[in-house]
């Protein structure tokens, strides 16, 4: 199919339930997500730095998910674990939307922070699973596609809920997210994978992660980049809502724009940075986090008129970056792990969102309490961190340097 080609896309034949349950569960996240530390704030009463450490505690305890995922996947098969966090973290939102005790709502951020590493410690296998020879990195493009496109349609949604205002809108945000979770388990289940079966060398043993030193600077690297895009969910909508003065459904209109990039450019991404090591595409994606994260913390030093164009600006270069990342991380992951234990190997790239995922409520809360700008700053100087050390990393290490698209 020229068009699909050129588009960069690949064979989608049988596998739709896979891509529409993408979706679905995407458009709930980016409903919820965003509104979540606001929820706990304005809707059950709790101070948003407490809120904060809350979400990063309940993440720590989910650290060992990854691990977990690794150990049993290829032997209960990533589809089965996919459906089950998808369960598991529907129930967690339906919590959310009836608790309002903080220890109620601290075990329903357990279930779904354990929920979503189990998730993305497994999608990729099974994206990989149902790819035809030769367009694993189209269908991780393909996936992140079509998590982005919910995400757009979400998060539009939710600048409307926040335009609203009142505890009916922090409400309906869980329970669509909720409702969204258990759908998208549902359409996993019609998905049968079954005829591409994972080949025989892909089941062994990996190897022992602490011995490869190469693939845990990579995952630390990564992680200072995961960091960088946990903030426009979690930190964007805090910052512009209480520290700027723009219209609060402005929050929506700048997550949607975002996710339209993804959910548009990956696969193109991919096709045309087919020549690049993906080392350098990822250097690329960090620097300009840094330039995003440098843009939002000069909004409070900037005249009033200005705010929203530079807001805008700062939007476009975090997009920029975001697509970057999302297209290569995992394919650089995946092009960088032995054949042996493949499956255990993206298991355990997703420590670098684990990570991340534990740090940026907390990181976020706490140096915003501080000083509004805090927050973007360290975070500028992590992404140049980040950079610099795949950048040197590449050049030392055989594996990294011969990694393209």
């Amino acid at each position: 199919m020229p068009a699909a080609t050129s588009l960069g896309l690949p064979n989608v034949r049988g596998r739709v339930p896979l891509l529409a349950g993408l979706a679905i569960d995407s458009f709930g996240g980016g409903c919820a997500g965003p509104l979540l530390l606001l929820f706990f704030n304005k809707v059950a009463g709790i101070q948003l730095g407490t809120a904060g450490l809350m979400l990063t505690i309940a993440t720590l305890f989910s650290i060992a998910a990854p691990a977990a995922v690794g150990v049993v996947i290829d032997r209960v098969g990533p589809r089965n674990i996919v459906v089950a966090a998808q369960f598991a973290q529907g129930l967690a939102f339906t919590g959310f939307f009836f608790g309002r005790s903080i220890w109620v709502l601290f075990l329903c951020s357990l279930v779904t922070t354990t929920g979503q590493r189990v998730f993305w410690s497994a999608i990729f296998s099974l994206l990989a699973d149902v790819a035809d020879e030769g367009e694993r990195d189209k269908w991780f493009g393909l996936g992140g596609m079509m998590q982005a496109g919910g995400l757009a349609l979400g998060a539009l949604v939710a600048g409307w809920l926040l335009a609203i205002g009142g505890d009916i809108a922090f409400l309906v945000a869980m329970a669509v997210n909720a409702v969204s979770f258990y759908v998208a388990g549902l359409l996993l289940l019609r998905l049968h994978p079954s005829h591409h079966e994972r080949a025989n060398q892909d089941s062994g043993p990996a190897p022992l992660l602490r011995e490869d030193k190469t693939f845990l600077v990579l995952i630390g690297a990564n992680t200072l980049l995961a960091l960088c895009t946990m903030m426009l969910g979690v930190g964007v909508p805090v910052y512009v809502t209480e520290a700027l003065t723009v219209p609060k459904w402005l929050v929506g209109v700048l997550i949607a724009a975002t996710s339209v990039v993804l959910a548009t450019g990956q696969t193109l991404v991919v096709r045309h940075t087919e020549r690049r090591r993906r080392t350098n595409v990822m250097v690329v994606a960090g620097i300009t986090y840094a330039v995003w994260a440098v843009l939002m913390a000069l909004q409070l030093h900037i005249a009033a008129g200005w705010v929203v164009p530079v807001l805008v600006l700062a939007t476009a270069c975090y997009a920029f970056a975001d697509v970057l990342h999302a297209a290569t991380n995992n394919a650089l992951s995946a092009a960088v792990s032995p054949v042996v234990g493949r499956g255990k190997y993206l298991s355990y790239w997703q420590y670098s969102f684990a990570f991340s995922s534990v740090l940026a409520p907390g990181f976020f809360a706490q140096l915003f309490e501080v000083h509004h700008e805090l927050p973007w700053l360290v975070l500028a100087g992590l992404a140049l961190v980040a950079s610099l050390t795949i950048y040197v990393l590449a050049r030392v290490a055989p594996r990294l340097s011969s990694a393209r698209i």
